[in-house]
């Protein structure tokens, strides 16, 4: 570690991107990996979380807040934060040394033309489009794809289903990249995940799997499935539910008042209480159900 500045100061470990940490002129920790700028940046409660920026052109000790425009969670502490970055510049020296390709590439896939390509390794191509995107992969590499997450046509979109294509070929992704595809089958394709590593996923270790119980268990239950501040009864928000949260046609729908402070919506969804919240009659906020009324 060398010192540029009180303030700032650069970490170079071999082979890696150079990573600058320092203050920006609000006081931020913040950070410089290569061209990716990071922050930490306070929230509510004395919690702080990670804010990302790119080809910030000022020296660091000019920069603000309103230079960081991405999102990436939450951060525990400071050393959090430095932990973040450095794993950020270990992905980077990772990635170079991976020697993907950048193409040009008019093909259809599922999320319109392609408007470029990366690929990978043969047979393994990831295109960017105008509002999505995802990979694809040959008939030889899609059959190396575990069948729990196999694509027919090869074709894995960008959100959760790229998961699919680190875990057949985790030499062509980073350390951080087959990190975060075991997340993301771990959430949302547990099934494929216990199937792959032969034990059960605990409750807390799947979000897919804990949704699935949380339904299962209040599957007689009035769920809210909306809400809003009610206009009509002042401290109360009027909410619309249904059985198990289900929806579409046929499905009885009633409202209750809930207590505004009380309503606080967990991961899946708010569980009337009918022996508390109040079947509500009255004049609705909800424009479509004024609509009903009439």
């Amino acid at each position: 570690m060398t010192a540029r500045t009180s303030e700032t100061h650069v970490v170079e470990p071999p082979g890696s991107p150079e990573v600058t940490f320092g203050r920006s002129a609000d006081g931020l920790c913040v950070a410089l990996v290569g061209e990716h700028a990071f922050a930490m940046a306070p929230a509510r409660d004395g919690r702080h979380y990670l804010v990302t920026g790119w080809r910030i052109r000022r020296p660091m000790t000019e920069w603000t807040r309103s230079d960081f425009y991405g999102h990436a969670g939450e951060l525990a502490d400071e050393a959090a934060f430095r932990g973040h970055v450095e794993e950020n510049a270990l992905h980077q020296q990772q990635r170079a040394a991976l020697g993907r390709r950048e193409i040009h590439s008019r093909s259809h896939t599922p999320w319109g033309r392609s408007q470029g390509a990366t690929v990978y390794a043969e047979g393994v191509v990831a295109h960017s489009t105008a509002g999505h995107g995802g990979f694809h992969l040959s008939a030889e590499r899609n059959c190396k794809v575990h069948d729990m997450l196999r694509a027919n046509g090869g074709w894995y979109e960008e959100d959760c289903h790229w998961a699919a294509v680190a875990q057949a070929f985790p030499q062509l992704f980073t350390d951080f990249e087959n990190d975060c595809a075991e997340k993301s089958i771990r959430d949302w394709y547990p099934d494929g995940w216990e199937a792959i590593h032969g034990r059960v996923l605990e409750p807390g270790q799947s979000a897919k799997k804990d949704e699935r119980a949380f339904f299962e268990k209040h599957t007689d239950d009035w769920i809210v499935v909306s809400a809003i501040r009610s206009g009509h009864q002042p401290g109360f928000t009027e909410v619309i539910a249904t059985p198990g949260g289900r929806r579409g046609p046929g499905t009885e729908e009633r409202r209750f008042l809930v207590a505004t402070d009380e309503y606080h919506v967990g991961r899946f969804g708010f569980v009337i209480d009918v022996a508390r919240h109040r079947v509500y009659g009255g004049p609705s906020s909800f424009m479509d159900w004024q609509g009903r009324e009439t």
